[in-house]
């Protein structure tokens, strides 16, 4: 039986699984068998398998933990029928928020899982669906080696001024900092860039993950500089549903002539605001694009806007800027939304070959031999940055 790790990605709209072959990977790391991913962004959330014809819909019978469990638990049910010939050893987790105390991936105990817990105020969207699945499989598999790796990890080198806000000192020695997150999909494309375009490594980078969450990072010789998202993955850019950063002003007022309490605050700044709530229809760059509505471009253009200025912020961080690589589901394909982006930093020497980039996603350069910043598309991984993190876990523990 070939020893396999489990992968599990719980993004806020879907989850990502895969299944690795942990031998025979060579330089190149472990081997996905199988991949998935469950769509969770409706009433009737739907199971789909890469390479098998139809999703398979599934009950999920209401909402909150209840669903949760009823997704992880037809997750499970879905691997185990196709292990054919692997055996499971470990399990591999997306976890939105370290905090400062997990600046690498930790094996779940339970300390670990008690530590995770109390980060959950900082990533309330995010953090109960990353702990979830590992709640599952201890329950249903004890015995697997679970290991928590962290988005904010990639970022943990931030230091002031960064990482810092401009409030009184004794909030920041609590926590009150820039963490930065999408930390494993930098780090995938860090490795990927390191493989095709070494000198854009060495140099000033900077990386727009496009997504249902979105943020830029500013890369230079492989780590990040700064990054769009800080202390929640609310800040930085305009999103699917989120609103990236608003002025405080505006949320004093919200919660002064609109009585709004901190919930109904927070369900307002993660699910009806950003494209959602300007464009009025949805919070799918797709559905936008297709719709003609002026709502819609309003959105995409504000969309396009913020994306553009952070990038010029990111430059200057860096105090330069070589290349600038698209990742994430909109980064990779929504050719209208990166052109709508570049043609905002012209300025700053951004140029791009309209057939490059409306030819489709996948590693490569969209820009003209004339441009002064190379821009890339580079289709992002983070699954298999988290199988290699349950590796190296796994030795280092025997």
């Amino acid at each position: 039986m070939t020893p396999a790790i489990l992968t599990i990605n719980a993004g806020s709209s879907s989850i990502k699984f895969a299944l690795f072959e942990t031998g025979g990977g060579g330089s190149a790391g472990p081997r996905a068998v199988m991949r998935g991913s469950i769509d969770d962004t409706g009433e009737a959330p739907s199971l789909a398998i890469a390479g098998e014809p139809e999703p398979v819909a599934i009950d999920a019978g209401g909402a909150g933990e209840r669903r949760l469990e009823t997704l992880f638990g037809a997750l499970f049910e879905v691997v185990a029928d196709r292990l054919a010939g692997h055996r499971l050893v470990a399990v591999g987790h997306r976890i939105v928020h370290g905090g400062t105390r997990f600046g690498a991936p930790a094996v779940v105990d339970e300390d670990v899982l008690s530590a995770l817990e109390r980060l959950t105020p900082l990533a309330p969207l995010h953090q109960p669906r990353g702990l979830e699945p590992i709640r599952e499989m201890r329950r249903l598999r004890p015995e697997l080696v679970q290991v928590a790796c962290f988005d904010t990890a990639f970022h943990r080198h931030l230091a002031p001024p960064v990482a810092r806000y401009g409030l009184p000192r004794h909030f920041e020695d609590e926590g009150i900092r820039k963490y930065g997150f999408h930390g494993l999909s930098y780090e995938f494309i860090a490795g990927r860039l390191a493989a095709i375009a070494p000198d854009l490594v060495a140099g000033r980078t900077v990386v727009a993950h496009l997504g249902s969450g979105a943020s830029l990072c500013a890369m230079k010789g492989g780590r990040s500089v700064d990054t769009t998202m800080g202390f929640s993955a609310l800040d930085g850019l305009v999103m699917s549903t989120r609103s990236g950063a608003v002025d405080p002003g505006v949320l004093l007022y919200l919660l002064s002539v609109h009585r709004m309490d901190a919930a109904g605050l927070e369900d307002l700044l993660y699910h009806r605001s950003g494209l959602l709530g300007v464009s009025g229809i949805s919070g799918d760059v797709r559905k936008l694009i297709e719709s003609g509505d002026v709502r819609a471009e309003e959105a995409l253009d504000l969309y396009a806007f913020r994306a553009a200025r952070e990038a010029a912020a990111m430059a200057n961080s860096l105090e330069g800027f070589d290349g600038l690589v698209f990742t994430g589901g909109v980064g990779e394909h929504a050719a209208k939304v990166r052109a709508a982006i570049c043609r905002r930093l012209a300025w700053l020497g951004v140029e791009i070959d309209p057939e490059a980039n409306a030819a489709g996603s996948g590693s490569l350069v969209i820009s003209t031999g004339e441009s002064r910043v190379r821009v890339l598309v580079v289709p992002t991984d983070e699954e298999h940055v988290i199988a290699r993190h349950v590796l190296t876990c796994m030795a280092e523990r025997t």
